[in-house]
């Protein structure tokens, strides 16, 4: 009976060293595994930090091309608004001009019937003139053929 219980001994011993080969080896393993993760997140951490620059400087060019946006929108702002108030100019020289032919307009059909009576008087004195013309050609042509 002592026999078994060294021979149990034994097999429990070389169970428990085969268990330990086998918790060492994996341990290993885990330790591997481990240190590329580490490797791995420090190459990450590296990357990260470069990203992070390169972020920071994109977002300080965006910030400097939305201000320049901006100035250069107010700048049409203020452009747009003088097209505007040029508008707004030829609107009032229209409303004017419109005005002054709308009053010459309606003193011109005010005033037709004595434009009527003007040109009338002009053309009577322009036969009176012609016909006193032809009366003096008669009259000195009269008196040459006299003399």
């Amino acid at each position: 009976m002592e026999l078994l219980l060294y021979i149990s001994a034994i097999i429990a011993a070389v169970a428990f060293a085969i268990l330990v080969i086998y918790l060492v080896r994996t341990l290993k393993s885990v330790n591997r595994t481990l240190f590329h993760v580490a490797n791995t997140m420090a190459g990450l951490e590296k990357q990260m930090n470069g990203i992070t620059k390169e972020t920071e400087e994109l977002l300080h060019r965006t910030n400097q091309l939305a201000e320049d946006i901006q100035e250069k929108s107010e700048a049409v702002h203020m452009l747009f608004d003088s097209v505007k108030d040029l508008g707004h100019s030829f609107q009032h020289v229209n409303q004017s001009i419109r005005n002054v032919s709308n009053t010459v307009a309606s003193t011109t059909v005010k005033q037709s019937e004595h434009i009527a009576q003007a040109v009338q008087w002009g053309n009577v004195a322009i036969d009176l003139y012609m016909k006193f013309k032809q009366r003096n050609r008669d009259k000195s042509t009269t008196y040459k053929e006299e003399i």
